[in-house]
């Protein structure tokens, strides 16, 4: 018999998936300073292509250059010039070249923009993210005229990468990003047709779908990455999320990746937030020890007939087949793992039952100091260095085709830190 993960995957809209691993969004930091793709990305994806994922999924590539997630996001905020084509191209041929798909996850980070990439962001309203260090600044609330300029500017990213050969679409509507903080009442203090009752506060990213199929076509994948809940008291709770999940079904959204949290609360790096998470109405597995979202995707299942992808602390072959098997998850991201054993798709599918796991010991910290961690601060800074090594990683095997496993936790916050400032600088040069 063949096994689940290697079982073909058919999508709604007709596309089929080669099998049911794929290699989840993770921002790579590695296009030039005019946001275009580079050799860099080019060799990363090239050996995330020759992994085993039968599908891949990129990075941010952001809608507005004023709104960045980090320095290096790809950018298509407007029609590209024949350079900016050609290169999309040449990463999108390396990256399909073992004939896995590549889809494109647009997005626009909103209130989330750092303050060195722009001190005057806009969002649906102006709310400040609750995170000490001075890193995000209070955003201006989207206008009108605003806000369907970004809705058409969505549609034009994906039509340009399936131009460019990108073989599907991701609409970034999670973690605490524009689409993301629209969802969240707490982010969202509108009281126009874009705010308010989670119909008006669901109206963007609707729209925003619409639009992307109306120039795609119909049988071109078009996935949501959707919060199953924000983990914050007031914020985007697990009933809405359902009901959103209802609504993009019924828009003709093809998958649906099932996440969680935001910056303020990072459920989706599985660490601790800067408040106690509050609790959602959804019973708990013992699968989901391992795998941090495959309880709410259960849930889900029980309302939501189209595939669902469920990416979030996935290590054993057999917690990933138990998620296949149930029906509870179509599709399993691999996230982290692939930053230092980019062949891990090819291992699964050949019989491999655990993946390394590395989390564990990436700490700014040594243990004699971690009690710093508990001022909010320094336990702020700690989470980004940890998640710095990973970025670090991408780094290696885009310069040289494989992982730099020596590299400390200290090393890689010095890297990312000085390529993040290069990269400002060579920008506004």
């Amino acid at each position: 018999m063949i096994d689940i993960l290697a079982t073909p995957l058919k999508l709604p809209c007709g596309a089929t998936l080669p099998n049911r691993l794929a290699k989840a969004a993770m921002t790579e930091g590695l296009a030039d300073p005019l946001g275009r793709a580079t050799g860099e990305l080019d060799k990363l994806y090239a050996v995330w292509s020759d992994g085993g994922a039968g599908m891949l999924l990129s990075g941010n590539i952001q809608i507005d250059a004023d709104h960045l997630e980090r320095p290096g996001n790809v950018i298509i905020d407007r029609e590209p010039d024949e350079e900016t084509r050609k290169a999309l191209a040449h990463w999108a041929a390396t990256a399909t070249r073992n004939g896995n798909h590549f889809w494109a996850q647009i997005s626009h980070a909103g209130r989330q923009t750092q303050k060195p990439v722009n001190a005057h962001p806009k969002a649906p309203s102006a709310v400040k993210l609750a995170i000490p260090g001075g890193q995000f600044c209070t955003p201006t609330p989207l206008t009108e005229d605003e806000i369907l300029n970004l809705i058409g500017r969505f549609a034009t990213a994906a039509r340009v990468c399936k131009q460019a050969g990108f073989t599907g679409v991701q609409i970034h509507a999670a973690h605490g990003y524009l689409l993301s903080q629209f969802l969240s009442p707490l982010a969202n203090h509108r009281d126009d047709r874009w705010g308010g009752s989670l119909e008006n506060r669901a109206r963007m990213l609707l729209f925003v779908v619409n639009s992307v199929r109306t120039v795609v076509g119909p049988d071109f994948p078009i996935s949501v990455k959707l919060n199953s809940a924000d983990f914050q008291k007031g914020g985007f709770a697990f009933e809405e999320s359902l009901q959103v999940a209802k609504w993009l079904q019924d828009a003709g959204v093809d998958l649906i990746e099932i996440s969680g949290g935001t910056y303020e609360q990072p459920k989706l790096l599985g660490i601790e937030g800067m408040e106690a998470p509050e609790e959602q109405n959804v019973a708990a597995s013992t699968l989901a020890r391992e795998a941090y979202f495959v309880d709410f995707a259960k849930a889900m299942r029980a309302e939501i007939k189209i595939p669902l992808m469920v990416t979030g602390g996935f290590r054993s072959r057999s917690a990933m087949r138990q998620a296949l098997e149930s029906g509870t998850a179509d599709l399993i991201g691999l996230g982290r793992p692939l930053c230092y054993f980019p062949e891990a798709a090819k291992r699964l599918l050949g019989g491999m039952e655990m993946l390394p796991r590395k989390e564990n010991d990436l700490a700014l910290f040594p243990p004699s100091l971690a009690w710093l961690t508990r001022f909010k601060m320094l336990r702020a800074l700690d989470s980004f260095a940890g998640q710095y090594w990973f970025y670090s990683q991408l780094y290696a095997i885009g310069a040289t085709g494989r992982p730099a496993m020596e590299r400390t936790v200290f090393q890689a916050f010095r890297e990312v830190e000085a390529r993040h400032k290069q990269w400002l600088k060579d920008r506004r040069a």
